[in-house]
């Protein structure tokens, strides 16, 4: 085991990134070490960058989308040992808040989130909880089983535990980059029919319509409302995702529900939401649900997928940089150069 290693950090007070050689962290009680395989670059980490989302620490490693192997267990661990592939939960429980109170630790109020509460895995190691591990199955790539911890799980758990997509629902997705472009793999593992694609990027639409969209419809297109109602049938949609978190789509999301319909923003940015006029929403009964994050069972539900053929992850990894260059990738994913699904950092 070296004593170093190589690290992004990122510096709050100037929001700056640097590579960094800084100590291998131990395990403590209840936690593994893990050497990085991969870890991923998300929109979340370039808000971090950006300024829009708060830190609690002046100085942390970012990344919290990785997969490894175990390198050293720490005391009270069972179940786990040196050489195990894995995937660490990106979030650990407060402990002290009424929900962990009462064991209920997926439901915690103040959940301290890796890459911001504590360091990710823009490192060639990282410590993670054992309780939040989910082990890789050996047919299973390790590229592919990084992008599980997020960039596929949260559009899952919106798809099956927020928005209760099931057989036979139309289904809307707004934008079509990372987030939506699971969103549309998964509605359509869930039974959805019609699946419609919609953003203002030709080429994102062609890969959705790849990936299992039966529909895609440019979101400036003023027919847009009655080519979803065509698309449908004229009964419009189930279940409307919003994945750019701006007033113009999730208004758009809603005005295309079905009476009853219910839409769901997994974008997130600083704008307000505009649900439209009360009398619309209210006659027709629709509804508005926000969606952050999953639970640590869906990665595993996950990888039993991967494992058996029922998801295909091969084009959501758009670019590989090693970590000396991980500015490369954050810079590719800001300017989305190439129409990225998932950048990855290989320490």
């Amino acid at each position: 085991m070296p004593a170093t290693m190589l690290a992004e950090r990122f510096h709050a007070a100037t929001r700056t990134i640097t590579l960094e050689e800084i100590k291998v962290p131990e395990p403590g009680p209840g936690q593994v070490l893990i050497k990085v395989a991969f870890c991923g670059i998300c929109q979340s980490d370039l808000s971090l960058i950006e300024g829009h989302f708060p830190t609690t620490l002046d100085v942390v490693t970012q990344g919290h989308e990785a997969s490894g192997v175990i390198a050293k267990v720490g005391p009270g661990v069972h179940g786990w040992a040196e050489g195990d592939r894995v995937i660490p939960s990106a979030g650990r429980p407060c402990g002290q808040c009424r929900a962990c109170r009462r064991g209920a630790f997926t439901d915690c109020y103040d959940l301290h989130l890796m890459a911001f509460a504590y360091d990710g895995a823009w490192a060639e190691y990282h410590v993670a909880q054992a309780a939040g591990l989910t082990r890789i199955p050996d047919n299973v790539d390790m590229a592919q089983a990084a992008l599980l911890a997020d960039a596929v799980s949260t559009p899952f758990a919106a798809v099956v535990r927020t928005a209760q997509v099931h057989v036979g629902n139309a289904v809307g997705v707004w934008g079509v980059g990372g987030v939506g472009t699971h969103l549309v793999q998964l509605a359509k593992a869930a039974g959805a029919v019609p699946i419609i694609a919609v953003d203002i990027n030709d080429v994102a639409l062609e890969r959705a319509k790849r990936l299992g969209a039966d529909y895609t419809f440019r979101s400036d297109d003023k027919d847009l409302g009655a080519k979803i109602r065509e698309a449908t049938g004229g009964r419009m949609l189930d279940v409307a995702f919003d994945a750019v978190g701006i007033r113009q789509t999730v208004r758009q999301a809603i005005d295309h529900l079905d009476t009853n319909g219910r839409a769901v923003s997994v974008g997130l940015s600083d704008q307000d939401i505009d649900a439209g006029p009360f009398l619309q929403f209210n006659l027709q009964r629709k509804q508005l649900r926000g969606h952050l994050g999953y639970q640590s069972i869906d990665i595993g539900i996950l990888a039993e997928m991967l494992s058996y053929g029922r998801l295909d992850l091969s084009e959501s990894i758009s670019q590989i940089v090693p970590l000396s260059r991980v500015t490369d990738g954050i810079e590719a994913l800001a300017s989305k150069k190439g129409n990225p699904i998932r950048i990855l950092v290989e320490p």
